[in-house]
């Protein structure tokens, strides 16, 4: 089974056990991915999903069968992440942690890679990749990267 990075427990919220995740999804991938009766898995176990609200900057959810603060405790600080074949996001919704596979190829036609896509402020992220043994910081903009998820390549304009 593929799985893809969602996100990070960061806390917990009240006494009934929802949880607090912190995320870089966007709101499209957040109604695919947090769907209620589908699972996250943490630690490779699966967690069935039982509410799902936004609150503030973090996604909070409760899971099937923990009822209470001290039953989810232990999930705090842990990393989360979702099957890829429970998710279907079209060609413009890829998510960070796949995009990360892609191959790189700029507009002067240079071979590269991603290696990293950073969140530099309130929906703003750089892609750092790598180009003829540099690495080079990206906006993540429409007006410098085109993705084609078919052949799994970004092309980027460099500035």
């Amino acid at each position: 089974m593929t799985k893809l990075y969602i996100g990070k427990i960061v806390n917990t919220h009240g006494i009934k056990g929802e949880l607090r995740i912190k995320d870089n999804l966007t709101l499209i991938q957040k109604k695919e991915i947090f769907k209620i009766g589908s699972s996250l898995i943490i630690d490779d176990k699966p967690y069935e999903i039982t509410s799902y609200r936004v609150h503030k900057d973090y996604d909070m959810v409760t899971f099937k069968d923990f009822n209470n603060i001290n039953e989810v405790l232990f999930l705090k600080g842990k990393k989360v992440y979702k099957s890829k074949n429970e998710i279907n996001l079209n060609n413009e919704n890829i998510l960070d942690s796949e995009l990360i596979a892609y191959k790189v190829k700029t507009t002067d036609n240079i071979d590269g890679k991603v290696l990293d896509i950073e969140e530099t402020g309130n929906n703003y992220k750089i892609l750092r990749v790598l180009i003829d043994n540099r690495e080079v910081l990206i906006p993540y903009h429409k007006d410098f990267v085109k993705i084609d998820s078919n052949k799994k390549e970004v092309l980027v304009r460099i500035p």
